[in-house]
């Protein structure tokens, strides 16, 4: 059976305690047949590393670089961060294209190609996961690997008319039809890639059919990524009775209780969904006292200009929130910017009456899943989600909003405080059977089926 090596911008080495992230409990199911996972070590030192370091762990193998300081900079919170995730999450106003970032973005590219073709067998199949590392492809065939690579993309992708934004904009299309397989998270997402590939290179694609591209077939298709639904089902059971469910239940003091959890992020609408719960306690004022928001918001990329003026904007916000609606034994905004770990998060979701997820732009968006999964089926919560996740076109039970409307918001919150139980039961069912088709395991088998496979298309190019 061929190896599955993974590479990704950052490799997440196991240590005790750490909290495992989204790709780590996504590719569990690889990782149990044996694979090699490379990636940015997350140190830095005088020069970027064109070799790895191996950490055997098993059947999983670590292979990390260093990276300089300046390549840091330059590729991941510049290009990278300041360029491909605003414009990707359609937020062009803060992109900040610089050329050396663009240089330094390439360079980690191809010292990342250099340390990894050092260590693959033939019959390897190498899954590239993310925006960061888009012309990594190309790099490999440049160092003469043959092995079948493919590229899963976990944000959204935009079409032309946001994309012609990019100056290197046609570049990177070709960088991407370098891989034998192009996965994305949602339909639109892939439509929106093919109004690229229609704009910039004229190439048509048939629905269901590769892409013909320099005469050799790219598949691309959409690959939903999944939870195990039914062991967070029973891991969420678990974890609401233990110390900080109990705590948890005990500070909320019998009110209906919202919960959010998010990165600190200015793609998760988190300063929309505030304004929301103010207008919630403006125009509804029976939920006064009796209701309690917990906003879950992780720090991260705080040497991103624009994330600190994010933190600072939710501060504020909180601070308002609270001064204006809160009394002596009642604060009805709790916003924390610590990392939470995943078993008591599981236990606050069953918890929770409401589970807020409203992204301005979303490539999936996991909580959503994990919330429902969460949910005791007697007696479950409801999901207020943005249409523009890439889970709403999945999960339509939930109370689907546009995020860019904050009274919307404040209407749906209503809805889903008073909604009744029965209601409640009907929308859980229908979610839960359908996070339960979709899961970490199908997503991971899917792609590595395309990508240890051939194209059966017989056609021929539309366009090279």
């Amino acid at each position: 059976m061929a190896r599955v090596v993974i590479v990704s911008n950052r490799v997440p080495l196991p240590s005790k305690g750490a909290k495992a992230g989204g790709l780590t409990v996504a590719l569990k199911d690889v990782f149990k047949q044996g694979a090699l996972w490379l990636g940015w070590s997350g140190e830095l030192a005088a020069e970027t590393a064109t070799s790895a370091k191996i950490h055997a762990t098993g059947k999983l193998d670590f292979a990390t670089i260093d990276l300089s300081e300046q390549d840091y900079r330059r590729f991941y919170v510049g290009f990278a961060n300041s360029v491909l995730w605003p414009l990707l999450h359609f937020q062009p106003g803060l992109l900040e294209f610089d050329r050396e970032d663009f240089e330094g973005y390439l360079s980690v590219n191809r010292a990342y190609a250099k340390a990894l073709a050092e260590l693959l067998r033939p019959d390897d199949l190498i899954w590239v996961h993310d925006y960061h590392l888009i012309p990594l492809a190309e790099a490999l065939r440049a160092l003469g690997v043959k092995n079948r690579i493919g590229f899963f993309l976990h944000v959204p992708f935009v079409p032309a008319s946001v994309f012609s934004i990019l100056p290197s904009a046609e570049w990177l299309l070709r960088m991407m039809l370098a891989y034998d397989v192009v996965g994305f998270q949602a339909r639109q997402h892939l439509h929106d890639f093919e109004d690229c590939l229609r704009n910039f290179l004229n190439i048509a694609r048939q629905s269901g059919e590769p892409i013909w591209f320099e005469g050799r077939p790219v598949i691309v298709d959409t690959f939903p990524i999944g939870i195990d639904s039914r062991a967070f089902a029973r891991q969420a059971k678990k974890a609401a009775g233990s110390i900080a469910g109990h705590r948890l239940f005990e500070s909320i003091a019998g009110r209906s209780f919202m919960i959010g959890v998010d990165r600190l992020d200015y793609s998760k609408g988190l300063p929309n969904r505030f304004e929301a719960f103010g207008y919630l306690l403006d125009r509804f004022p029976e939920h006064r006292m009796h209701v309690t928001y917990l906003q879950i918001a992780a720090r991260s990329r705080e040497d991103v200009t624009e994330y600190q003026r994010l933190k600072h904007e939710l501060d504020r916000l909180s601070g308002e929130i609270n001064g204006r609606y809160a009394d002596f034994d009642w604060q009805p905004l709790r916003y924390m910017t610590r990392a939470v770990s995943r078993a008591n998060l599981a236990g606050f979701h069953r918890q929770a009456r409401v589970g807020l997820v409203t992204p301005l732009r979303d490539g999936m968006n996991l909580v959503a899943k994990e919330y429902v999964a969460a949910q005791d089926p007697e007696d479950p919560g409801v999901l207020v989600l943005s249409r523009l996740a890439g889970a709403a076109e999945d999960l339509t039970e939930a109370i689907i909003i546009n995020p860019y409307d904050p009274e919307e918001i404040t209407e749906a919150m209503h809805a889903a405080l008073i909604m009744p139980l029965d209601e409640r039961k009907d929308r859980h069912e229908k979610l839960f059977e359908k996070i339960c088709r979709t899961t970490a395991a199908s997503y991971c088998r899917d792609f590595l089926n395309a990508l240890a496979g051939t194209a059966t298309s017989t056609g021929m190019p539309t366009s090279q």
